[in-house]
């Protein structure tokens, strides 16, 4: 298999939504056992633009998150989409997934956080404004992290990206580019 590369080099800038994506996996404990939580952040907007969560790590759900991404219209063809070189990310079906939506993959340095920092930032700021906590059921953390998803896109506001939330800095994008 082709080696990646790192195309995204720690620039998490993106001159326009859907042009350059990170990603990765966390879990969320529950008295069932874990919940897996996979995303796809916009570097332009910040935005949670896919996400998918399961029982399992297994590949499937990093080819979720994607999928739900592209099924949005939020990724452009020919974008980057960089994470960590997580057994799941560097697989052929993950690959193939991208290569489906034309989408180029990016994989940071081994055993780097520095190199997929966007993606570990909002894992830290999901675990820290959700709350810590052992959820009673997965179906209970899940409304939660859906809950969080739709806070975090729309009302919260965002240092990056101006103090605007993610939803409006994609607004602004494209109402921007219509009127020139």
């Amino acid at each position: 298999m082709t080696p990646v590369a790192d195309l995204i080099r720690r620039d998490f800038t993106a001159p326009a939504p859907g042009l350059r994506m990170v990603g990765d996996i966390t879990c969320l404990p529950t008295f069932e056992g874990w919940l897996y939580l996979a995303t796809v952040i916009d570097l332009h907007t910040r935005e949670i633009v896919g996400h998918a969560m399961a029982e399992h790590m297994r590949t499937d759900l990093v080819c979720d998150a994607i999928d739900l991404a592209a099924a949005r219209g939020f990724i452009n063809d020919d974008a980057v989409f960089h994470s960590d070189r997580g057994v799941q990310y560097t697989s052929g079906q993950f690959r193939a997934a991208l290569a489906e939506q034309k989408i180029r993959a990016s994989v940071g340095r081994v055993g780097s956080c520095y190199d997929n920092a966007v993606a570990e930032a909002f894992f830290a700021t999901l675990k820290t404004e959700i709350g810590a906590t052992i959820w009673r059921t997965r179906s209970q953390a899940r409304q939660d992290v859906f809950t969080y998803l739709h806070y975090y896109n729309h009302t919260r506001l965002h240092s990056t990206i101006g103090h605007n939330t993610p939803a409006e800095t994609r607004t602004n994008h494209y109402h921007q580019a219509s009127a020139a």
